[in-house]
């Protein structure tokens, strides 16, 4: 019985991630993907509606026969609250369960203070507390850092200097509410896998350029996470033996030669901007044809291309998404990208599509609020005993609107 039992779960997430990742579809096309019986299709299906977590949408012309009738995910059942934290300030925002940014707020934060995780807990019962009455399912959270699992959530970050702090733990028993925590570059990966262009891919790296350089894997159709939740820290591969000192304590990363810290220190050498400038004033110089702009960006396009090609090389995804705030300077950026990529490709993959995201500042908090939102759908069990916890918020409220509206 338990086995049967156990069975049943895995099969009802499997349908949901499925949905989730693909978008509608009809229940012979679920049979079929899933190698189930279109039986079981049906049986799982007519639960997972009566949960509120799927509904019937529009039929789909048929080439021959009975139209087929598709299976979406229901859009208004639940939101969920996503929170970027980094050193000086948190990004929030407010999600509905199809992913769309219902409103957003940026507070400034203290990483280092004794108290900081009281402050980030106050700022989220503030602005949770300015939501609506639609129910909600849990708070994700994206860290830049290290995380052993998201339905732990303890945090290991030299960028914030926090050290085994228990997160998750804390969180929860502050908010009483299901709380994900998980590396913001891994977060924003589920967001693409949900929302963005690798929806309906299963093998997808993503990269991200601005304070830092990260990467996250999905790998058949999975987050890929490693021993400890420290996969796709693409910024700290070595690139130059006696290079600069990177924040890891390592040199010649490379975050420390192309991160947003370090082109502005070299731009600052050559005289390009002043003390005070930062990137809008380098990005200005190189949008005007400043030779030496174009070249800086150009030589870290050239590098970040390099060890992008090393990825795809031993982990051969589909395809490469390339977003985060340094891409609105991504035309220059290319110029060295490209021909580095390709040339250190391996023949068979040198095709491999990339695609350039435009950079939106609440990007990272949707990511987080995707944790939360991918849970009824997390066919890998990743958001263990919190996201059991989400999807019971989820089927608790749909039963309430039942029970209101009779």
């Amino acid at each position: 019985m338990p086995q049967s039992s156990a069975r049943t779960d895995v099969t009802r997430s499997a349908v949901l991630a499925h949905i989730g990742a693909h978008g509608a579809t009809s229940r012979a096309d679920l049979a079929r993907e899933l190698g189930v019986s279109p039986a079981l299709i049906t049986q799982h299906s007519r639960q997972l509606i009566a949960d509120g977590l799927l509904e019937e949408q529009e039929y789909r012309p048929s080439q021959g026969g009975r139209p087929a009738r598709l299976l979406g995910l229901v859009s208004d059942s639940g939101r969920a609250v996503g929170v970027k934290v980094v050193a000086d300030h948190v990004a929030m925002v407010e999600s509905g369960i199809d992913g769309t940014v219902v409103r957003a707020a940026t507070e400034p934060f203290d990483a280092a203070a004794d108290t900081a995780v009281a402050r980030l807990a106050a700022l989220l019962r503030a602005f949770i507390a300015g939501g609506d009455d639609t129910p909600l399912l849990g708070v994700g959270v994206g860290v830049p850092g290290s995380v052993d699992e998201q339905h732990v959530g303890t945090v290991d970050s030299t960028q914030l200097g926090w050290a085994r702090v228990p997160l998750g733990e804390m969180l929860r028993r502050e908010l009483d509410l299901p709380v994900l925590v998980e590396n913001n570059v891994n977060a924003l990966t589920m967001a693409e896998a949900l929302y963005g262009q690798a929806r309906g891919h299963d093998d997808v790296l993503v990269v991200t350029i601005g304070t830092g350089v990260g990467a996250g894997l999905l790998s058949e159709g999975g987050l890929l996470r490693g021993h400890a939740g420290g996969a796709g820290d693409l910024g700290h591969i070595p690139v130059e033996e006696n290079g600069p000192l990177c924040q890891c304590g390592a040199r010649g990363c490379l975050e420390a030669l192309i991160g947003q810290d370090a082109l502005l220190a070299q731009a600052r050498e050559q005289g390009l901007i002043g003390h005070q400038g930062g990137t809008t004033a380098l990005r200005a110089l190189a949008e005007e044809g400043e030779p030496a702009a174009q070249q800086l960006y150009s030589t870290a396009g050239h590098l970040l291309g390099r060890a992008i090609a090393g990825v795809v090389n031993v982990l051969d995804p589909e395809m490469v998404i390339v977003l985060g705030e340094g891409v609105e300077a991504w035309n220059h950026w290319s110029f060295g990208f490209e021909p580095a990529l390709r040339a250190a490709l391996v023949p068979r993959k040198r095709s491999i599509q990339v695609a350039v995201e435009t950079w939106q500042d609440d990007r990272w908090a949707q990511g987080a609020a995707a944790l939360v939102l991918s849970s009824p759908y997390d066919a890998h069990g990743r958001s263990g005993d919190q996201g059991r916890l989400v999807r019971e918020r989820l089927t608790l409220a749909h039963r309430a609107d039942d029970g209101a509206s009779t």
